[in-house]
């Protein structure tokens, strides 16, 4: 029935003195976006006849987190904080380093160690607390990635609920494989990976708590929460003897709800989801004091994903292709504001799909209980699910009507749904995109010249980046850890020694063909080397997060290796990156980590590239349409030597 392609690992970085930017920094849209490393992740198989293969690893037999060597991290820190410092400041943090190393980094280590053993992922639990749930920025933008699916033209508002109705049922026989242990184990060459993850995307919600977030767990449930002009519906997707309904049941259930929400409220709760984490928690803690309110969000947190009925965008108004994807994009990260769809959501459900009146599909994912594998997967599933036209084997003969969940809004919660509508509008405001497909090439030509696709594409953001702003851009991407049980991510370092050089030398009009080839490779092999021991739990960031979070834990002073200027310019991650390697048209988007940094989240086919690049406006220093301009010249730029030097030896 379906064959998943290699798809790759979201992209995250961590701790940055100020406790928001370091959050976010690592809490990313998108995943979001976490994605395996093509291509050292073999591909996802899912055949017509689906067989139970051995998808359950039992966590005992997967390998624990290992700690790296003290010594090797910090040797690997100060390679990559170098193009970051002049001599001044590399001599300064290199001194720090040293006796980091020689005093109390000693003595966290051995905590650290003794945690490792005490846990069956050190970093498990600190990863899901710092990283996520006690992120306070809105995962609107700065953490939930959207995700674009290919385009659809709805003639009418039938042909748009056909397409949610199948979504729905496509999403209900990926939760059936999953719960029958039918999702085939994802392997690292010949190492099975930790499979918990794909557990955790349906039925699970996100709750607002001061300070600290929590997850709700609710896998066996039978109902999905649909939303439409701000209203929300329980609707169920079994009838009464407990079989599935069939397309066309589902069809009429959503005619239902548009008939019962043909105008749009100006109290819709869902906006105040997009607010400030605190500003949310304080608002739902009000709410929670109504008993028909606390039913609503029970309701709604127990169903196994949001449907998002949207309204029309003109999205074939648009003047070309990639204004139609900047648009869509758009809509799946923040929904447009207040005044379009931004209050047709709840961004604290794990997925929620949306499906707008005139051709908008996709979904939007909050990251924090699970990497976006599963996410990406399941996207390939639904659009070959659409495409084949299937339908369940067995259908309800007596379905349950929709329920208009109810909310008793008082004044001090209107005002907060205000101030949330203003906030998200300048959210909206702020962000920049820019979506395009690039058509010159794609993965064959760079494979063509024995050289990693993801590698490559990397180098080209370096010498994108330092082609704009003539200093190198501190840039992450993660590296799945599911070798090892209860793992996540790894970051790997793209800027390098290397990296610069070759973006130097390719600016340099006076250098060779040669020189830049050699120095392009020799950029590649030093990203290809780091990602090997990022896969392997051996980067630095990880490491130095679980001895900072040991000092903090254990009443220790932290180190001033984490207030040094090598550690906060190697950690302001300007670049920020993630590859959803998949084969359809389609692409992930999300907002940049920092004020003055860039988003690029790109899909590598066989002839094209789809990019998704993101910069907020206010900040003088970057725009998303110069960007591109450098991203397209580095991509031709590298071609053209590559393909003369081929050239020149026939």
């Amino acid at each position: 029935m379906f064959k998943c392609v290699k798809v790759q690992e979201s992209r995250y970085q961590e701790d940055c003195e100020d406790k928001n930017t370091m959050l976010r920094s690592i809490n990313r849209v998108c995943g979001h976006k976490a994605y395996l490393l093509e291509p050292y992740v073999t591909s996802i198989n899912i055949s017509c006849n689906y067989t139970v293969a051995q998808s359950n690893v039992n966590i005992q037999k997967l390998p624990r987190l290992p700690v790296p060597k003290l010594s090797d991290t910090l040797a690997k820190y100060l390679d990559t904080v170098r193009p970051f410092l002049n001599d001044e400041e590399f001599a300064k943090t290199s001194s720090l380093v040293k006796d980091f190393e020689k005093g109390s980094g000693q003595q966290l280590q051995v905590l650290l160690e003794k945690r490792s053993q005490e846990h069956l992922n050190w970093l498990e639990d600190w990863w899901l607390n710092t990283a996520y749930l006690e992120y306070r920025d809105p995962v609107v933008v700065y953490s939930s990635p959207g995700l674009v699916f290919p385009f659809r033209k709805f003639e009418t508002q039938n042909d748009q609920l056909h397409y949610a109705a199948k979504t729905l049922l496509a999403a209900l026989e990926y939760k059936s494989l999953i719960d029958n242990d039918q999702i085939p184990v994802d392997m690292m060459g010949k190492s099975p990976l930790d499979m918990a993850q794909y557990k955790k995307i349906f039925g699970t919600c996100r709750i607002p708590h001061e300070k600290r977030d929590k997850l709700s767990f609710n896998t066996n449930s039978k109902h999905v929460t649909v939303i439409h002009n701000n209203h929300i519906f329980h609707v169920d997707l079994t009838g009464e003897d407990n079989l599935i309904l069939n397309e066309g049941q589902i069809v009429e259930q959503l005619k239902k709800v548009i008939d019962l929400s043909k105008t749009t409220t100006n109290e819709g709760i869902g906006i105040l989801t997009s607010e400030n984490r605190d500003s949310w928690a304080q608002a739902y803690q009000l709410l929670a004091q109504d008993k028909t309110n606390r039913e609503s969000l029970a309701d709604i947190e127990k169903s196994l994903v949001v449907l998002c009925l949207d309204g029309a965008v003109d999205l074939w108004k648009c003047k070309d292709a990639n204004a139609r994807r900047n648009l869509a994009g758009a809509q799946t990260i923040h929904g447009g504001g207040s005044t379009s769809n931004g209050g047709n959501r709840w961004f604290d459900k794990t997925v929620q799909f949306i499906v707008g009146a005139d051709g908008v599909t996709g979904l939007t994912y909050e990251h924090s209980p699970a990497e976006g594998q599963p996410i990406a997967v399941l996207t390939d599933f639904i659009i070959k699910y659409i495409e084949e036209n299937k339908a369940p084997k067995s259908t309800s003969s007596s379905p349950r009507q929709p329920t208009l969940l109810k909310f008793n809004v008082n004044g001090e919660v209107k005002s907060m749904i205000e101030k949330a509508k203003n906030n998200l509008d300048s959210l909206v405001q702020n962000l920049q995109l820019n979506c395009f497909q690039y058509d010159k090439y794609g993965k064959n030509f760079i494979k063509t010249q024995k050289l990693s696709p993801d590698s490559y594409l990397q180098m080209a953001m370096q010498l994108a980046f330092y082609r704009l702003h003539k200093v190198p851009g501190a840039h992450y991407e993660s590296a799945a850890t599911r070798m090892y049980v209860g793992g996540r991510t790894e970051t790997i370092r793209s800027c390098s020694i290397e990296s610069i050089k070759f973006a130097k030398t390719m600016l340099n009009p006076q250098t060779s063909p040669k020189e830049k080839i050699s120095a392009l490779k020799s950029a590649i092999n030093s990203h290809k080397n780091y990602t090997v021991q990022a896969l392997q739990g051996f980067g630095v960031d990880r490491h130095l997060l679980g001895l900072k979070l040991t000092a903090i834990a254990n009443g220790v002073e932290i180190p001033k290796l984490y207030s040094d200027v090598g550690f906060t310019k190697s950690a302001h991650m300007r670049i920020s990156t993630s590859q959803v390697a998949c084969k359809c048209d389609g692409f992930m988007c999300y907002g940049p980590l920092v004020p003055d940094g860039y988003a690029t989240c790109y899909n590598p086919r066989d002839n094209d590239i789809n990019f998704a690049t993101a910069a907020f406006v206010k900040h003088p220093d970057t725009d998303c349409d110069k960007y591109r301009n450098a991203l397209e010249q580095s991509l031709q730029d590298m071609h053209d030597v590559l393909s003369k030097n081929v050239a020149s030896k026939l």
